[in-house]
């Protein structure tokens, strides 16, 4: 990790990366944040139409997108009660217009992909997103950080309007970034574990059984 004196290898950062659902309320350093987004706002975008932004939310801010998404009456029983203290939250926004608009410029305009949101097969704003969410994580671990992503789900309208998010932006999920507290504890689907190697990976054609 960089307070160490060196970057942590990629490797490392991979396979040592979870979800850090407790935090303490120390404070992350604003450059620190916005190095971690420079570098996510680098991840790879379709047509490199660069249509990733991201809202950081610090201080009372952070309570704000709280009172938004998990009033104070629906707090009790929260499993993750240490995920409301992350000092930052990063909420990850693709801008749609910006792809259309993209994909009617005279090298993209004959896939037909600039004529609105339903031409597109794979809605790649959210392929996009995923990989700018990726790279939020690596960046925080590289850091020294914890990191979780979740989604907004039914409360992407009314987070947009309470921070004057334009109507145009999808909202991807939002990613809490902070020091990780020492009662932080696994989810239950951590102990899923990961299928082998040989079980996902297939070469030349298609091998087990058939979906």
């Amino acid at each position: 990790m960089r307070g160490a004196g060196a970057a942590m290898e990629f490797e490392q950062a991979v396979r040592r990366r979870r979800m850090v659902r407790s935090f303490t309320s120390v404070p992350v350093e604003p450059q620190t944040v916005d190095d971690i987004c420079d570098l996510a706002r680098r991840a790879p975008t379709a047509g490199n139409t660069a249509a990733m932004e991201f809202l950081v939310l610090e201080g009372g801010d952070t309570a704000a997108y709280w009172d938004v998404t998990l009033p104070a009456e629906r707090r009790d029983g929260f499993a993750w009660p240490g995920l409301l203290d992350a000092p930052v939250l990063v909420v990850v926004w693709a801008d749609l217009g910006r792809y259309l608009r993209r994909y009617r410029e005279s090298d993209k305009d004959h896939t037909g992909l600039g004529a609105g949101a339903t031409a597109w097969p794979v809605p790649y704003w959210f392929v996009d997103g995923g990989a700018a969410v990726m790279t939020l994580l690596l960046a925080a671990q590289d850091r020294g950080l914890g990191a979780a992503f979740f989604g907004m789900f039914d409360h992407e309208r009314a987070v947009r309007k309470r921070f004057g998010v334009p109507p145009d932006r999808r909202g991807v999920g939002t990613v809490a970034i902070g020091h990780p507290a020492g009662d932080d504890r696994p989810s239950s689907s951590a102990r899923r574990g990961r299928p082998a190697l040989d079980e996902v990976l297939h070469r030349s054609r298609w091998q087990g059984p058939a979906g």
